[in-house]
């Protein structure tokens, strides 16, 4: 199921990339039903916290009328940043999946393991790598894009 429920997920990052934002995406899951979705919204909302992550708890949170979202995943095409995995603790989300490793900001291994860290009193399973290739993908090709279209304007600012 990880691999259907990730497939949502790589929809709301495809939706983003649209949208010019950085192709993320998040679903947060209940007893096989999708009861929050989530988009990078930063560059729309102009909010830093507006990431995907942030968004499908806030979704989640009005879906079950409760912050708590005992018993729920949450889908995310690329591993959650510090401020995200922070949130998921305080929401005591059970199970985070992620796709793609972030080696700029993932706190599940790539920049440090936070989620290894027992600050909270709440334990969340981490998955990674679910549909990675496909996660990955979406980032590369949104981010050679954007350093085409930059070099673009750099050469009509020289020329």
């Amino acid at each position: 199921m990880d691999e259907r429920w990730m497939g949502e997920a790589l929809r709301e990052a495809r939706i983003a990339r649209k949208a010019g934002e950085v192709p993320v995406g998040a679903v947060v899951v209940k007893g096989g039903e999708v009861i929050g979705r989530g988009r990078n919204a930063v560059e729309r909302s102009r909010l830093a916290t507006a990431h995907a992550e942030m968004l499908a708890i806030e979704d989640a949170a009005r879906t079950l009328g409760d912050w708590r979202l005992d018993g729920c995943t949450i889908y995310i095409t690329v591993e959650p940043c510090h401020m995200c995995l922070g949130a998921l603790y305080l929401s005591r989300i059970s199970r985070v999946v992620f796709g793609a490793r972030q080696s700029r900001s993932g706190a599940c291994g790539s920049v440090d393991s936070f989620h290894e860290a027992e600050l909270f009193n709440h334990h969340i399973d981490i998955t990674c790598g679910v549909r990675a290739e496909e996660c990955l993908a979406l980032m590369r090709e949104f981010f050679g894009e954007l350093r085409l279209d930059d070099k673009a304007r750099r050469d009509a600012r020289a020329g």
